[in-house]
């Protein structure tokens, strides 16, 4: 596995972890300090920022989980990736999103950029 595929990894893990004290400490390792979230829902910047968009997105969908979907494609500093939200693992998403994510030289996420391909209700 890349560098780059386990920083995806993780990343998603963040969206899943239930408790907010171990979301805080890998956001905080994971993510640089003012490393931004842009997504046509947020636009943030740095650990509280990104902590802050996560934890509204799980409240929002309580019970469901974020889940890679198809291949990690990775170039020098950069990944993207399709993810779902999923009500069991392998279900039909409800939610769709692309993202692109950005690491600096340390590995560490210096911003990601989302998009939204498919939304509840739409």
């Amino acid at each position: 596995m890349s560098d780059l595929t386990n920083t995806v990894t993780q990343y998603l893990a963040i969206w899943n972890e239930a408790d907010a004290d171990k979301r805080a400490a890998t956001i905080a390792e994971l993510f640089t300090a003012g490393a931004p979230y842009v997504d046509p829902l947020a636009a943030v910047e740095g650990h509280e920022g990104v902590g802050a968009v996560i934890t509204g997105a799980r409240d929002q969908f309580q019970g469901l989980s974020f889940e890679l979907h198809g291949a990690i494609d990775t170039h020098h500093n950069l990944a993207r990736f399709q993810w779902g939200l999923v009500t069991e693992p392998g279900a039909e998403p409800i939610a769709i999103g692309f993202d692109v994510l950005v690491t600096g030289d340390d590995g560490r996420i210096t911003g990601v950029y989302g998009f939204l391909d498919k939304v509840p209700g739409a």
